[in-house]
């Protein structure tokens, strides 16, 4: 028998079939180089994506030897969310899957979906580290990455946003985000959670079309109408992300010769910082506002790009922006964390 016929067997026996080796084989492979045997957690949600990644993680862990945290999120938005998170609950445990869930308490009533995302990585980061978890996985797949995509395209992002999701991010506290579907199919995530659980559920806010990324995914259809093929979007975006990378390469370098470290704030040299491009300078004063704030995502780029040009016209400047406190001083930028000192509103 074959090495490869051994290993479709071998799937076989972990409840994977030959359709999902190619699958489960690119999904074990960015597990062992970016986890190896460490614990990790896996958000859950109940949809096709979520519970593909899942049934991968579950087969992993059984071949592997990892310990894997499964988490979802009751974010309390709908009446009959706690119902749902207990029908997903029950779905695992059928498999011997344990589940977790966590019910938010905080209340979420404007920029629904931006609050949600961030409601949820903060119960998710507690959780962390709580267990003493360093890597998350998320379902993120092919499709999200088209979507993302448009939506940055439609905002006017540049780069550093159009070259859209890593397969792996740093978060707080040294916690990774994992995203190993990044380059797999939604339709082959669908078959997969559906011949692993025989049933997925469906989030209500994918089809409302007050929704941006909604709209979006509708425009994407049209798009394959009119021979606008995915492939050739992914290709774009491996081709912005190839530039970006080079472009953080040069930030770094740039970082190294403008920005000072100095206790619990960052001291950013004026005259060398203004002599780059504005590109470069977004993207370092991004880095300076990530790195006090300890966020994972910087202000938006229109708003560091105003707090800049006023940077360069005012003598005297304070200001706030993504939690920290910028101030001018001569020919120095200093930012610190916001409750450290009270500053102006931006």
């Amino acid at each position: 028998m074959s090495k490869k016929d051994l290993n479709v067997l071998k799937l076989k026996k972990l409840n994977l079939n030959n359709i999902d080796f190619l699958t489960y084989s690119n999904f074990k492979l960015c597990l062992k180089k970016s986890i190896k045997k460490k614990t990790f957690l896996v958000a859950v949600s109940g949809g096709p994506d979520s519970l593909a990644l899942t049934a991968l993680s579950k087969t992993y862990s059984t071949d592997q030897g990892n310990k894997v945290f499964f988490v979802l999120i009751d974010h309390s938005i709908r009446s009959n969310s706690s119902k749902e998170s207990k029908a997903v609950k029950q779905l695992l445990k059928k498999k011997n899957i344990t589940l977790t869930i966590l019910k938010n308490k905080e209340k979420i009533n404007k920029n629904i979906q931006s609050q949600a995302r961030d409601v949820r990585y903060k119960l998710l980061l507690n959780f962390c580290k709580k267990n003493r978890i360093k890597f998350i996985l998320t379902a993120h797949h092919r499709d999200d990455q088209i979507e993302t995509f448009l939506i940055r395209l439609s905002r006017g992002s540049g780069v550093q946003g159009l070259s859209s999701m890593k397969k792996i991010s740093n978060l707080k506290n040294q916690i990774k985000l994992i995203r190993p579907l990044l380059d797999e199919k939604k339709q082959q995530l669908t078959l997969i959670a559906k011949k692993y659980f025989g049933n997925f559920f469906k989030d209500p806010s994918n089809t409302n079309k007050k929704f941006l990324r909604t709209k979006i995914r509708n425009l994407i259809k049209q798009f394959e109408k009119s021979g606008i093929k995915h492939e050739s979007i992914i290709n774009s975006i491996n081709n912005l992300s190839v530039t970006r990378d080079t472009i953080n390469s040069y930030t770094t370098r740039v970082e190294k010769s403008c920005v000072k470290k100095k206790k619990k704030e960052l001291i950013i040299n004026l005259q060398r910082f203004s002599a780059e491009n504005n590109e470069i300078q977004l993207k370092v004063f991004s880095n300076c506002i990530k790195y006090i704030s300890k966020s994972y995502y910087p202000p938006r780029a229109k708003k560091i790009e105003n707090l800049l040009n006023r940077a360069k016209f005012e003598k005297k400047l304070k200001a706030t922006l993504g939690g920290c406190i910028i101030q001018k001083n001569q020919n120095s930028l200093i930012i610190q964390k916001e409750e450290l000192k009270k500053g102006l509103k931006f």
